[in-house]
């Protein structure tokens, strides 16, 4: 059984509750559930992790190298600032997918830089809370060609 990590960054606690214009209307413990159910349909592993904060995230990452076989990572915020969440992926060494609920290129221009696309495997943005089961099925598609 694949092992995957789903890391979401600052504010994502607060869906439903910010911008629906832009998030929509779920909120976290939905985005959750809906995570958890389609891992569990793939019979994949999932953990789920939040942080608001930049060092708990590169934690997290370095954490998982020797425990998970994947990561997805909506690395929100961080995704345009953060040079120590980009070098704790590239160590990491297996397949990542990064994920933004929203279209990071119909938005400020600073949003339209990651840091982090240069050393993840796929990116999905703009699909809203569906990215996630996107992601799952497509790390599941890598995990098993690749096993």
């Amino acid at each position: 059984m694949s092992k995957l990590l789903i890391i979401n960054g600052p504010n994502l606690n607060l869906l439903g509750e910010r911008e629906q214009t832009q998030y929509g209307n779920k909120d976290y413990k939905y985005l959750e559930e809906i995570c958890l159910k389609r891992a569990k349909d793939l019979n994949i592993d999932v953990e789920i992790k939040q942080s608001n904060v930049e060092g708990d995230i590169v934690n997290i990452i370095q954490d998982a190298r020797k425990t998970h076989d994947g990561i997805i990572i909506n690395a929100a915020g961080y995704s345009h600032s953060s040079v120590a969440i980009r070098d704790a992926l590239d160590i990491f060494k297996k397949p990542i997918i990064e994920l933004h609920i929203s279209n990071i290129y119909k938005r400020e221009d600073f949003r339209h830089k990651s840091l982090i696309s240069a050393v993840v495997t796929g990116i999905i943005c703009g699909l809203g809370i569906n990215g996630y089961i996107l992601a799952i099925n497509s790390m599941h598609e890598i995990l098993t060609n690749e096993n």
